[in-house]
């Protein structure tokens, strides 16, 4: 009899720590599946999660909240440092993240209303990205904005089109006023370096990809140490970090960077990273060349799926080439033949 309760309670046990288990994973929430819950809105409706929506459509530039002035409030209206004292810099040039929270927060933009000008802005994130437009929130549309991505706008100062080159198929984008470094040998450090991998496997990643875009264009990238000046510095943060960009956790913005000079380029530690990853893991080498893509001056390329610079990225997949696009694109920034 003893022998039998003894095997309940063990069998309740093993029981009880599986559904924590189980509880404790269907908890984990990723940062854009509130889109999911979405899906089917449509102009009119006031659902519960809409003002989520006007949040991601602003922070990557297809909502513009202030409809009386149409003074587009994009993420590249930051200030941006100009170098790798980002703290004291973004303070001084006077961003307080209250005060533009609350420019953002006026007219509507908080609350669950479906309007005119959300429906406005989908249409322009589909029409952006190729699909059907029809200002709904479709199956299509949310599986295209719940996937991971680039922190980094897709549309600057309400203009899709500054700088989009359509000749000979040629759909590269640069930054507005087409920044670009002055100098061709630049050096890079690492401030902070992510947990899930080695340090070394880290350095050895992000150094193929700056080789990758070396090869394909007149510039040579060196590591320094730490302690040294730097053109560009590589961290991994979690949260709010000290730029205008706070990370969202897993599954959300994996990374962003600055383009030039400002040479800042910040990988959200709360994802999974890998260098050969599976299913629920994502691929470092990928993601960096695509920021160092940011670095060098070349926008988001929401045209060709193939291209590096494409804004979303899967968990699981590999895009470890450069696409004739990016080359293209970094060759025609820098006048190279």
């Amino acid at each position: 009899m003893a022998s039998k309760i003894s095997l309940l309670g063990a069998i309740f046990l093993v029981l009880a720590v599986t559904l924590s288990y189980i509880e404790r994973a269907e908890s984990k929430h990723t940062a854009f599946e509130f889109i999911g819950h979405l899906k089917g809105c449509h102009k009119g409706q006031n659902v519960t999660g809409v003002h989520q929506l006007k949040q991601y459509l602003h922070k990557f530039g297809y909502l513009d909240t202030n409809t009386t002035k149409r003074n587009h409030l994009s993420p590249i209206s930051y200030p941006i440092p100009s170098n790798e004292n980002k703290f004291n810099e973004v303070k001084g040039q006077g961003w307080n993240r209250k005060n533009w929270d609350r420019r953002f927060f006026s007219n509507h933009a908080n609350d669950d209303l479906y309007d005119d000008v959300l429906e406005s802005a989908v249409k322009s994130y589909q029409q952006h990205h190729h699909l059907k437009v029809t200002g709904t929130l479709d199956p299509e549309t949310v599986k295209e904005m719940t996937k991971p991505r680039c922190g980094l706008p897709d549309i600057v100062n309400n203009k899709n089109h500054d700088h989009h080159h359509h000749n000979n198929r040629k759909l590269y984008r640069f930054f507005q006023g087409n920044p670009r470094w002055r100098k061709s040998r630049l050096t890079y450090k690492f401030r902070s370096i992510a947990n899930s991998a080695s340090a070394e496997s880290i350095r050895s990643i992000c150094a193929r990809a700056f080789e990758k875009w070396a090869q394909v264009s007149h510039f040579t990238f060196q590591e320094v140490g730490e302690s040294s000046t730097a053109d560009i510095v590589i961290g991994f943060h979690v949260g709010d970090h000290g730029d205008p960009y706070p990370f969202d956790g897993p599954r959300g913005v994996l990374a962003h960077a600055f383009p030039p000079s400002t040479g800042l380029l910040h990988f959200d530690g709360a994802e999974n990273w890998s260098m050969n990853p599976g299913q629920n893991e994502v691929d470092l080498e990928s993601v960096a060349l695509h920021e160092i893509g940011h670095v060098l001056g070349l926008g988001h390329d929401d045209t060709v799926p193939d291209a590096i610079m494409y804004s979303t990225f899967s968990y699981g997949l590999t895009k470890r080439n450069l696409h004739p696009d990016d080359i293209q694109g970094v060759r025609a920034l820098y006048g190279l033949s």
